[in-house]
């Protein structure tokens, strides 16, 4: 496959497009919805007010082409002697992270100055910004994000290896995640799912976007080896078109739950707000569509020949307009006012305001089972994590070979319970009740990984997936990786997975840790990540059946394990350790009687805005 020099000059950059068509469709709907509008109060000017969401859609766009040729330079695009396609997108990721940091300071100086209602020319914006930056939302993440894009700035021209490329991106994702803690949905009573949804629709929608980009502008290049079977093209673009699918997936998903918190239902649509939504989502409608035909159609002609390549080019062309259009009207609803729909107030103020969670009441003797609070983001991974798992299951079973019924049920019974945990009763009263917070931590812990280690997830995985032969990292390579890297051989000893599951659970309690987590978004995601991993850990050392570094007999290291349980111990030198959960706002009882010690209030619950954003 091939395309002529004439077709190669004449094809419209992507990179021109995303960043034409994204400005344009931003300022439009800018217009429209009113996102620019002049404040009565504390207006920082036209320049600022028009300048933020041109430079968020100018820092979008960088972002996911950044993102997209860290992927595809990683993890998709073959590489041979005679080419310097990882060089190419490497150094595409480079300049594309510098724009990025760029807009993303510049963006962090704007909105300040909205958020302080005072022009960048005003005498005290200087004293202002310097001393209020960290204390507001949107700022501090601004800052953490671009200070990890300039490590990634950095490091991207400079990576020449599949694996350096990798951990670049790694970084790149990373830096958009700080992003999602403020905004619309960020500011919601429902902080956390409004955190989850926005955090799932940045990362995929740049993923997606900046992928289909990257792999145009490297397309150029993918000229198939004399005597090679399949186009290297045709590869690349089945193996995006898999990340695709998910990405697609998690950015509707996402992006309706994002709807439901910040306009409660259909009621809003009838707004200029719901006017842009419905843009948006016909365009996501339009990008299905393209994708199923991709799928369907254009992959399987550039399998055939390179007669496909024209009308696939054409095609993903015109998906980037799109994909541009939708990113300006995304930017642009995060810049219009919601509607004014009612959000009912907690039922009990003062637990929401020590804990940042709705009091669910007193606790029942049907609690356990009635009270439910679904946490989007462990049940998306608990959802991720089973389809995964059934899908291998069913490829070897299509060509004939065999996978034990009870590990696919234990399995599946594992992510059960940790959905249950982190979602149902424990996870409910675990917001508010030190009591209930352990009942969901020993269970996400404990529980959970003992029903999930036997279903040997890592056997099955090599066993379904295919060995890749053009030296790329695919799922199955990042697994073989992971299982014997030096840093897994050193944690799998079981003196160190017992030490990491024990002695953390006295370090987080006994430490400022745990008001950190169960005062912050990014806190909790942590915690509870910690807790399900290091558990896991923990039984795999014990009774794991996947392959891994060398591990003791179980008794040995049960043994070991029981000498290195300090925390009864510790519980037992303070009595009183339970106490410690008022310093994290955490109540004793779902009562409104509370504790009349003084209890700090949450992050994201005591960060005021000064002005819209």
């Amino acid at each position: 496959m091939s395309s002529s020099p004439g077709t190669a000059r004449t094809t419209p950059s992507p990179l021109g497009i995303l960043g034409v068509v994204s400005i344009v469709a931003v300022v439009a709907a800018t217009a429209f919805g009113g996102g620019a509008a002049p404040l009565e109060l504390g207006d920082p000017g036209a320049f600022v007010r028009w300048s933020l969401p041109v430079l968020r859609v100018v820092h979008d766009a960088a972002a996911a082409v950044t993102v997209g040729a860290l992927v595809v330079g990683a993890f998709l695009v073959p590489e041979t002697t005679r080419t310097s396609r990882r060089e190419t997108l490497a150094q595409v990721a480079g300049g594309a992270a510098i724009v990025w940091f760029l807009a993303g300071v510049g963006r962090m100086l704007t909105d300040f100055a909205s958020l302080a209602g005072i022009p960048l020319t005003d005498g005290t914006y200087l004293s202002q910004l310097t001393a209020f930056v960290w204390e507001l939302d949107s700022t501090r993440t601004a800052v953490i994000s671009s200070a990890i894009v300039a490590v990634v700035a950095v490091a991207a021209p400079l990576a020449r290896t599949k694996g350096a490329l990798a951990w670049a991106c790694a970084g790149s994702v990373l830096a958009l995640l700080p992003l999602a803690l403020s905004g619309h949905s960020a500011a919601s009573l429902d902080h956390m799912s409004g955190v989850n949804a926005l955090a799932f629709h940045l990362v995929s929608a740049t993923v997606w976007i900046g992928g289909l980009v990257a792999l145009l502008v490297v397309r150029p290049s993918l000229r198939p080896p004399q005597g090679a079977v399949r186009s290297h093209l045709a590869v690349t673009t089945q193996r995006y078109s898999s990340i695709a699918a998910w990405c697609f997936a998690l950015l509707v998903g996402s992006g309706l739950l994002a709807t439901w918190i910040n306009i409660g239902g259909l009621g809003g649509l009838d707004s200029r707000y719901g006017v842009l939504l419905i843009l948006k989502a016909v365009a996501a409608i339009i990008l299905g569509v393209i994708g199923w035909w991709h799928r369907s159609r254009t992959i399987a002609a550039l399998e055939a020949g390179a007669e496909g390549v024209a009308p696939f080019v054409r095609l993903a062309t015109g998906e980037v307009v799109v994909m541009a259009a939708a990113m300006g009207l995304g930017v642009a609803v995060g810049r219009t006012p919601t509607p004014e729909t009612a959000q009912e107030a907690p039922a009990n103020a003062i637990v929401y305001d020590l804990s940042g969670y709705p009091d669910p009441g007193p606790p029942s003797s049907t609690s356990w089972l009635t009270s439910w609070q679904v946490d989007w983001l462990w049940l998306t991974v608990s959802v991720i994590a089973v389809l995964v798992y059934v899908r291998w299951v069913l490829r070897l079973r299509a060509r004939g070979d065999e996978w034990p019924v009870l590990r696919t049920v234990s399995w599946v019974l594992g992510w059960a319970v940790f959905f249950y945990f982190t979602s149902a009763g424990p996870g409910v009263y675990g917001k508010v009740l030190f009591s209930w917070h352990m009942v969901e931590h020993m269970g996400v812990a404990m529980i959970a990984p003992l029903l999930m280690v036997p279903g040997a997830p890592i056997t099955l995985a090599l066993r379904a997936l295919p060995a890749r032969r053009d030296k790329t990292l695919g799922p199955r390579e990042l697994i073989l990786a992971s299982v014997h890297s030096p840093y897994l051989r050193v944690l799998a000893n079981p003196a160190v997975a017992a030490s990491l599951f024990f002695f953390s659970l006295a370090i987080f309690y006994y430490s400022p840790l745990f008001e950190l987590a169960m005062s912050t978004h990014t806190g909790h995601v942590l915690m509870m990540a910690h807790f399900v991993m290091s558990g896991y850990l923990f039984v795999w050392v014990l009774i794991g059946i996947d392959p891994g570094p060398k591990r003791w007999p179980p008794d040995r290291a049960l043994r070991r394990a029981a000498r290195d349980d300090q925390l009864p111990r510790l519980l037992r030198r303070d009595p009183h350790a339970v106490d410690r959960a008022a310093r994290a706002g955490l109540l004793r009882s779902a009562q409104p009687a509370v504790d009349d010690r003084p209890a700090r209030r949450p992050a994201h619950r005591g960060r005021h805005r000064l002005g819209r954003r």
